[in-house]
């Protein structure tokens, strides 16, 4: 059977198309497209382009052109099913398939779609009428203007049993449709009665601007009665996967504005009606997985704004744990804390756009959050104490997948516990260093080469030191290929201290480049065919791998990566080294309090990049 569209527009939505390309070629994001390196011909200029918001890639080289499905068609010789097949399985959906079952729910769907949208006119209708009139006050008094309420449709549920079951049953509905679209609620007894009474109703659009549910809110102050009540889990409506007002917001982020995620639905037009038009919130539930890959297909770093009592701390770091295991290179979160007893909507009315742009402006990123809440949760003045700090701060990396991102995070925390230490100590020791007879501690008068002979020593072994790194950065690369994506940007920078060696690495980037995808024993047949059969003989011996056991042929990708970033960092220390017996020497030439200080912060910075490596 044909596969039905709707649902090939609600997978084209889950999954991406910047995302499925990028696993074929490398793509850089320029405005509201995305570019990269023409898969289907040869190029060294990039021509290929991948558009979000229109749905589809074309080369402007070869005038390859098409979809999602197209480009898995393409790339992995399947035909139309198949790529739907591979992309629903990857998205965590099931292809439709050709039974009376499917047929009626497809068509099922296609009525619910109708039904819910005879019910948003209704709620409007009944906002205007005298009904109404409690939840039109409610929404003036409020701030919002006629123009807002019409632009989200806002509506009131009037305080009847059976009040949108007789108004839509006049229209053709019938009972279980009703049902089965979350409006109506049918009793043990077989007796109804209406899902929303009495309540503001604003409708919740898809990301294509369909109404599929409904939240309502009460207008009477009873502990009994939920404030807040949300449309059930129906074909149509998954509240772990929407975003209230994405389908707006999504233009609004495209055209540059901001990404922000409040918490609730009147923090999102008030928003709007102020100028911030890139305004979401979660559907009465903690913001889920889903709903963060969702942000990430709009701007790779949208804005997470939660109110500044204890629960919207709280909320913040919910969030903050569910990211973790997402997070990867390109993407991340910002977290902006609103003023205590202030929201979004309160704050934007009373103080202003520029005091609700200035809580924007000061968002945090992910890594900032993770800090402070561990920082402050214990005692960090004792080495007890930041030895408990540090522990809690590798929970949370562990649980980044990205080995890249990881590193990062793990590099940043350590020299943050380090620094406290640090802070701790000069704090105990009283003011800058004096040297005084009676104190304990006397600066030792540092180990030093002397004569012109040792110092061309000293070089001759960093430089043999700086070539062995650069060894292992491009054995590593050439005997695991598919790190290119991770390390390419980061090999591409350097320049290497060997001519043959950098030579080398030029034709292995432009090669990798050229050609995703390609796999270790072609690279070294090109490599050789270029003329660089005596290098790579040299590299990819013993005499390497002894002191890079990751740069072997037969580790893992992963233990590759790893050691491929650790070496990099290494490598790029070197000039701290340099600096470090630089200021060796001067500390031996004068030792004044100028020059000590000079070589003991520089040490500091070298023991703790020994303790990062070492970790």
């Amino acid at each position: 059977m044909a596969i039905p569209s709707r649902f090939l527009d609600e997978l084209r939505d889950r999954i991406g198309l910047a995302d499925v390309v990028n696993r074929r070629t490398r793509l850089t994001k320029k405005g509201r497209e995305h570019s990269g390196l023409c898969p289907f011909h040869k190029e060294k200029t990039p021509s290929f382009t991948v558009n979000e918001d229109k749905g589809f890639y074309h080369c402007f080289g070869c005038g390859a052109h098409g979809s999602a499905f197209d480009f898995v068609m393409e790339t992995e010789g399947l035909n139309f099913r198949e790529a739907v097949e591979k992309l629903a399985g990857e998205a965590g959906m099931q292809v439709p398939q050709d039974s009376p079952q499917e047929r009626a729910r497809a068509e099922r769907k296609k009525t619910l779609y109708d039904v819910v949208e005879l019910a948003c006119r209704y709620f409007q209708n009944a906002l205007r009428r005298p009904e109404g009139s409690n939840g039109l006050e409610y929404l003036q008094k409020r701030g919002l203007s006629e123009q807002t309420i019409g632009k989200f449709r806002l509506g009131y549920a009037p305080d009847r049993r059976e009040g949108i079951k007789k108004a839509l049953g006049a229209e053709g509905v019938k009972e279980a449709e009703l049902i089965a679209a979350g409006l109506i609620i049918k009793r043990d007894d077989g007796s109804t009665y209406d899902r929303f009474r009495g309540r503001v109703m604003f409708p919740i659009s898809d990301r294509r601007g369909r109404v599929v549910a409904f939240g309502g809110r009460t207008l009477v102050a009873d502990k009994k009665i939920a404030k807040y009540l949300n449309s059930p889990e129906t074909d149509l409506f998954h509240k772990g996967h929407l975003l209230y007002a994405m389908d707006t917001a999504q233009v609004a982020a495209r055209a540059g504005q901001p990404l922000i995620v409040t918490e609730g639905y009147m923090d999102v037009i008030a928003l709007y009606q102020f100028g911030f038009e890139g305004a979401v919130a979660p559907l009465g539930t903690a913001l889920t997985e889903d709903q963060i890959l969702e942000l990430w297909k709009i701007l790779p770093e949208p804005v997470l704004c939660f109110d500044g009592d204890n629960a919207g701390q709280r909320a913040a770091a919910r969030a903050a744990e569910r990211t973790l295991p997402l997070i990867k290179a390109g993407v991340g979160l910002k977290f902006a804390t609103l003023p205590e007893g202030e929201d979004p909507d309160s704050l934007v009315r009373t103080k202003g756009v520029e005091a609700f742009q200035e809580v924007l402006d000061s968002a945090v990123p992910l890594s900032e959050v993770l800090w402070n809440i561990e920082k402050n949760g214990g005692a960090t003045d004792s080495p007890e104490g930041r030895a408990a700090l540090q522990k809690r701060l590798d929970d949370h990396v562990r649980r980044i997948e990205d080995p890249t991102v990881r590193g990062h995070f793990q590099s940043s925390f350590k020299d943050r516990v380090w620094q406290l230490g640090r802070e701790g100590r000069e704090k105990g020791s009283g003011s800058a260093w004096t040297p005084r007879a009676k104190r304990s501690f006397k600066p030792q008068k540092p180990q030093v080469f002397e004569g012109e002979a040792k110092q061309r020593a000293v070089k001759s072994a960093r430089v043999d030191l700086t070539r062995s790194r650069e060894e292992i950065l491009l054995a590593t690369l050439i005997n695991h290929p598919d790190v290119f994506e991770d390390v390419g940007e980061k090999l591409g920078s350097l320049a290497f201290t060997t001519l043959s060696l950098d030579n080398l690495r030029q034709e292995a980037l432009k090669t990798l480049a050229g050609e995703q995808g390609l796999d270790r024993d072609t690279l070294r047949r090109h490599l050789r065919d270029s003329g660089f059969s005596s290098e790579l003989d040299s590299l990819l011996s013993s005499r390497v791998y002894e002191h890079a056991y990751f740069a072997r042929p037969d580790e893992e990708p992963m233990s590759a990566l790893e050691g491929w970033i650790e070496t990099y960092e290494l490598y790029c220390r070197r000039d701290l080294q340099a600096e470090l017996e630089d200021a060796q020497r001067q500390l031996a030439a004068d030792m004044t309090q100028e020059t000590f200080e000079r070589f003991r912060a520089l040490k500091m910075q070298e023991q703790s990049a020994a303790e990062r490596n070492a970790k």
